[in-house]
């Protein structure tokens, strides 16, 4: 008979071989990584820390047929600041780890077009979750995808709209100097004077604290409405400070007002802003409620938008590898394999519906969303009232169906 001694000896040598045998199979694996990039400090960082959390979560949750296929995958998030600079500082140092196979970004287009210029000249696949600038797919690189829509069609929508609502015959249209905000100002611009609007003015400005100087000749010229193509750390102290010093007509801006944390800076005064957004609340997708639920347990909060579109743009990273890998027959794949395996993305069930890139990296069809906000307390932010969904084709694909 065993005696007890002997019996938790044995146990203890079970132990230690599973442990060696799980120790050599983790040895054995090849290590993959995905990257990201996106603000994680700064005044935007609430949407950049959304956007590396959502990639976590994804990397997670789906590397399961990587893992089998030998592979392990790690996580590199990036800082960029959404300051071009960092970004391509950030994107040299991503392009020189050999082990690097995507990158999961930007927030900012302005930051996204000369860093995906570094990630082009390497073969190294971008999947962007929320650059709307048209410049980041009209290139045509092989290497830059989207999951969101553009800002020729967002910016146009918006200012279709602005036309329906009562009493608005002017706008003036600001915004912030960025690829970004500049261009889709001058899309909603152009299609605002298409709509029969009055433009009194189109006017660009870097200033993030003190807007007197900006408000007091936009009173003068009386607008029924004010457009502003930026992101919300500045445009929800303009909107603050506008109602302050005595507008009362319509503000509205793009998906740079899409964060909860426009609520907190433009108070009461941004209670009945419109927006458009590429990016609609997550309660809007049906399929995206445990995700959010997920998302609330692994970080403590809330997600933010572009969360959804942030897992989405990893969940396709993840299955372009896995495919590129089974094609080149088990072995570890080169960014080129990679990166044409991304694009030939075909009916991607994601969170936030069917995905097809077309031949320039854009979704096939992508979605586009009018809201209003409804609160001044951040917390209801995803409460905002979605007033239309539109789903439109990309150029490309418009193009394919009308000939």
């Amino acid at each position: 008979m065993r005696t007890k001694k002997s019996m938790l000896v044995l146990l203890v040598l079970a132990v230690a071989l599973s442990l060696s045998v799980v120790m050599v199979q983790a040895q054995d694996m090849q290590v993959i990584k995905i990257a990201s990039q996106s603000p994680l400090s700064g005044p935007q960082s609430i949407l950049g820390i959304s956007i590396r959390n959502s990639v976590e979560l994804a990397i997670e949750q789906l590397q399961g047929p990587l893992n089998e296929l030998g592979y392990s995958v790690e996580f590199v998030p990036f800082d960029d600041q959404a300051t071009p600079d960092v970004g391509v500082s950030n994107a040299q140092n991503i392009v020189n780890d050999a082990a690097i196979l995507a990158v999961v970004g930007h927030l900012n287009s302005g930051v996204a077009l000369p860093s995906s210029e570094v990630y082009n000249d390497n073969d190294l696949v971008m999947v962007s979750p929320a650059n709307t600038n048209v410049n980041v797919t009209d290139r045509g690189y092989p290497t830059v995808n989207r999951v969101c829509g553009r800002d020729d069609t967002q910016g146009a929508a918006g200012a279709a709209f602005a036309a329906t609502i009562e009493g608005v015959e002017s706008v003036y249209v600001l915004h912030d100097t960025t690829a970004y905000g500049q261009g889709v100002a001058e899309f909603f611009m152009a299609e605002a004077e298409a709509q029969g609007l009055s433009v009194l003015g189109f006017e660009g400005t870097e200033e993030a604290a003190n807007f007197d100087g900006i408000i007091q000749p936009i009173l003068a010229l009386e607008p029924d409405l004010i457009y502003f193509g930026g992101i919300y750390s500045q445009t929800g102290i303009f909107i603050s400070q506008a109602r302050a010093a005595g507008y009362e007509g319509f503000f509205m801006g793009p998906d740079g007002f899409d964060s909860s944390e426009f609520a907190d800076l433009s108070g009461d005064a941004g209670v009945g802003t419109y927006y458009t957004s590429v990016a609609a609340p997550v309660t809007v997708y049906e399929t995206a409620a445990q995700f959010a639920a997920d998302y609330e347990e692994k970080f403590g909060e809330g997600v933010q938008p572009f969360g959804a579109q942030s897992f989405d743009a990893a969940s396709i990273v993840l299955q372009g590898i896995a495919a590129a890998i089974e094609a080149n027959g088990g072995a570890m794949p080169t960014r080129a394999q990679v990166a044409e395996a991304v694009r030939a993305t075909e009916g991607f069930e994601g969170l936030t519906g069917a995905i097809t890139f077309d031949d320039n990296g854009d979704p096939e069809l992508a979605n586009y969303f009018i809201l209003q906000v409804g609160s001044a307390d951040s917390a209801e932010w995803n409460n905002n009232a979605l007033l239309s969904t539109q789903s439109i084709a990309s150029p490309l694909m418009a193009a394919a169906m009308s000939s």
